[in-house]
């Protein structure tokens, strides 16, 4: 299937907040919101954002009709996850996706929202966007401003170019590979495998990020996608912040010698320290597009998400 870029935005236009995972803290959603504002859009709010059921934003049908509604919205340009947290992938089998590939627009998240953008993706060919959500991380006083700023690229075609600007880059494997951007969240990725969404790899560069795993978690996620023989298939690997990801016993390896042991024996071009993920500030990205990691020069090149 042929790339499938949403429109950008422009000042005016009408964007919606739902709620595919857990409930966000209404408090700082509600300062997300005044952002959103800020930049000049008008907001619709899902019904299943104010919800709770248990460690999930209503029930299933609920949150799957307001992703539904939201995409059939022809007022609707773009659709902003309040949060992440958990049971995103319940849904995934039930949505629709003729009713996403018949109405793209900008869809954008992080976290648990990794196996939407995994699953839309590769239902549709529709470019999706990584980056920091309204009710975790933009509501939160101390929101970097490169976080903001991220939501400047939906408004006008822009390539990402990130060097050590933003953050330090520890090369790993030397090398340039080019490719569509995929990936987000290891957890998320891990669980897609030996679904009907199982994550695409081949001839691709593959980020990873995470929060709240120790190194023997990550070791037995890394290592799954290598048995699945998706280290293999990739043409590049991006590795984005992996945050409160420390050892909680005392004989173990550390998340460096657990990552390295695994990009190591992939041997494809490999950059660390990316501030993408549970991280302040938060970089957005696109991902499906093309983009090219440079470690030379250390840099990651991509392409603009948007119409």
């Amino acid at each position: 299937m042929s790339l499938l870029k949403p429109n950008r935005l422009h000042i005016g236009d009408t964007v919606a907040v739902i709620a595919p995972a857990s409930p966000p803290n209404q408090k700082i959603l509600r300062k997300g919101i005044e952002f959103l504002k800020g930049l000049g859009l008008r907001v619709k709010v899902g019904k299943s954002v104010e919800k709770i059921y248990g460690y999930l934003a209503g029930t299933d049908v609920e949150r799957l009709e307001d992703l539904h509604a939201m995409f059939l919205d022809t007022e609707v340009k773009a659709i902003f996850c309040a949060c992440g947290g958990y049971g995103t992938a319940r849904v995934a089998a039930n949505i629709d996706y003729g009713i996403i590939k018949s109405n793209p627009k900008i869809f954008w998240g992080y976290s648990d929202i990794t196996f939407l953008h995994t699953s839309i993706r590769q239902e549709t060919s529709l470019i999706t966007f990584h980056g920091p959500m309204l009710g975790s991380d933009i509501g939160k006083e101390d929101t970097h401003t490169f976080s903001k700023q991220g939501f400047q690229q939906l408004f006008e075609p822009t390539e990402l170019s990130y060097t050590e600007r933003f953050s330090p880059l520890e090369t790993l494997v030397e090398g340039v590979a080019r490719g569509e951007l995929v990936g987000g969240n290891l957890s998320l990725i891990v669980s897609t495998l030996g679904t009907p969404f199982e994550i695409d790899t081949n001839g691709k560069i593959l980020f990873i990020e995470d929060i709240n795993e120790e190194p023997r978690s990550v070791d037995r996620m890394l290592n799954q996608l290598k048995m699945a023989g998706k280290l293999n298939d990739v043409n590049g690997i991006v590795i984005g912040d992996f945050c409160d990801c420390t050892p909680q016993r005392e004989l173990t390896l550390t998340l460096e010698e657990v990552i390295k042991d695994y990009v190591l024996a992939a041997n494809k071009p490999s950059l660390k320290g990316f501030m993408m993920g549970h991280c302040n500030p938060h970089i957005s990205i696109p991902l499906g597009v093309q983009a090219v990691l440079n470690t030379y020069d250390k840099s990651l090149i991509v392409e603009s998400g948007i119409a």
